[in-house]
C-alpha cells in the first residue's frame, strides 16, 4: 500500500513538473482578431477602383481570419472564372501566411514543395495577399482578372492600404 502510494505522489509530481505546475488558472478557449466585414468591403472596393482606373475588370474576395469569404467583387465584364479564382487566391495566401507571388516562386517544378500546389484550393498565381494586424493574421484578400499576376497583386495592395491604419491596434 505504501509502495502504491509512493508512486501515484511519484506520478504526480512528474506530472506536475511536466505541466508547468497546477493549472487552476488554465483558460478553456482563447480570443483571436479577424477582419470586419465592413473593413472587408472598404478593402475589397479599393481594390476593385484600382484595377478599375487601370482598365482592368476583375473580381476581388476579402475572407477572415478563418479563411471564410466575407466579401466577394466582381466587375460586370470579369471572366466567370475571376470569382472563385479571388476566393482561392485569398484562402492560399491565408493557408500559407504568404503573398501568392512569393507563393508561386517557392512552389515551382523544380522546388521540393512543388507538390504542395496539388492541394485543393491553392492557387500558385500572383493577387493574393494575408492581411495582418500588430503582428497577428486577421484575414486575407485576392484579385483575379488583370493581366498578370502582378497586376492583380498591385491591386490587392491597394486594398490592404485603405484599412491599413484601421489594422494597426
Amino acid at each position: 500500500m505504501r509502495m502504491r502510494a509512493a508512486r501515484m505522489l511519484g506520478c504526480g509530481l512528474v506530472a506536475t513538473a511536466l505541466c508547468g505546475g497546477a493549472p487552476a488558472q488554465q483558460q478553456a478557449t482563447f480570443a483571436m482578431k479577424s477582419i470586419t466585414p465592413e473593413a472587408a468591403l472598404r478593402a475589397a472596393q479599393a481594390a476593385l477602383q484600382s484595377c478599375n482606373r487601370a482598365g482592368y475588370q476583375v473580381a476581388v474576395a476579402v475572407s477572415d481570419r478563418a479563411g471564410h469569404p466575407l466579401v466577394m467583387l466582381r466587375d460586370r465584364l470579369a471572366g466567370p472564372h475571376t470569382p472563385e479564382t479571388a476566393v482561392n487566391k485569398a484562402y492560399t495566401a491565408l493557408t500559407f501566411r504568404m503573398d501568392t507571388l512569393a507563393f508561386a516562386r517557392a512552389t515551382q517544378a523544380t522546388e521540393a514543395s512543388s507538390g504542395i500546389r496539388q492541394l485543393p484550393r491553392v492557387v500558385a498565381i500572383g493577387g493574393g495577399l494575408p492581411i495582418e494586424a500588430a503582428g497577428s493574421l486577421v484575414g486575407s484578400i485576392g484579385v483575379s482578372g488583370a493581366p498578370g499576376g502582378e497586376a492583380d497583386e498591385a491591386c490587392a495592395r491597394a486594398g490592404v492600404a485603405v484599412i491599413k491604419d484601421d489594422l494597426e491596434f
